[in-house]
């Protein structure tokens, strides 16, 4: 199979095909995931939950996410492969140049970040020399406090204005791709339909282009809070690359995430 890249996904949207993507932090799960099809693979700083034991992600470090893309690098070798920035890593557009060149250094094809307005300059910044960006909308876990909590957005008609003005925004600085976190589904939907490039949703119900697991969570060894978008697709199947195929074939069906899954 050819190697998936931005334009790939690209040519999926336009075409109508959804697409699946997942979590990974190591070689091993990678090259699972990657044999059985999946299209992207994000290393997310929720490594410093499900892998450290953290509470949220705010303690990850860029060479947390460097160690464990270079490990995810070595068992990929056709998905697009997407690193998180982790909290405080591009607070200002030197900082993000810096810490994203040592991301890519260690195999990343994109970086991801989360926030909108404030940060356009640095992801203008970013693609114009050639790091490729993913940014982040909705429910952005490095601002949980800010939140107060894991809480859904966009609910009321003000903040969804801003949600769909910054992500328009975002596409407008060069971001190729948007992930959209614990939104309603509708407003997914208008936001989807509004831009040009692909977007992944996670909580953000079934008219996304994409959709994005943590692989523990498809793979039902999260430990306490599950989330209600999640499914573990490894109880459904009883083997880990069936429980991938499963979570591919039902994105590309468009059953997954059903009524069920989808937030209000």
């Amino acid at each position: 199979m050819s190697k998936v890249t931005s334009s790939t996904l690209m040519k999926f949207k336009q075409e109508g095909t959804k697409f699946t993507s997942i979590t990974a932090y190591d070689a091993s799960f990678a090259a699972a995931f990657d044999s059985e099809g999946i299209d992207a693979i994000l290393v997310g700083d929720s490594l410093g939950m499900v892998l450290q034991g953290h509470d949220d992600t705010l303690p990850v470090t860029t060479a947390d996410v460097a160690y464990h893309t270079a490990c995810v690098r070595r068992g990929v070798s056709r998905a697009l492969l997407i690193a998180d920035m982790p909290f405080m890593s591009y607070a200002t557009p030197e900082q993000a140049m810096t810490n994203a060149t040592t991301l890519m250094q260690a195999g990343a094809n994109m970086v991801k970040v989360e926030g909108g307005h404030w940060l356009l300059d640095t992801v203008t910044m970013l693609t114009q020399r050639g790091i490729p960006v993913c940014g982040h909308l909705g429910l952005t876990p490095q601002s949980v406090h800010v939140f107060g909590g894991f809480k859904m957005q966009g609910k009321d008609e003000k903040n969804a204005q801003r949600i769909l003005d910054e992500a328009l925004a975002l596409q407008a600085a060069g971001a190729q791709l948007l992930v959209l976190e614990c939104i309603p589904a509708s407003l997914a939907k208008t936001i989807t339909q509004a831009l040009a490039i692909p977007v992944i949703g996670i909580g953000a119900g079934a008219d996304t282009d994409g959709q994005i697991l943590v692989m523990h969570d498809v793979l039902g060894i999260t430990s306490g809070y599950i989330p209600k978008f999640s499914k573990n697709y490894l109880k459904q199947t009883g083997e880990i690359r069936s429980a991938i195929k499963a979570y591919i074939d039902e994105v590309a069906a468009g059953d997954f995430p059903g009524a069920e899954h989808t937030l209000v």
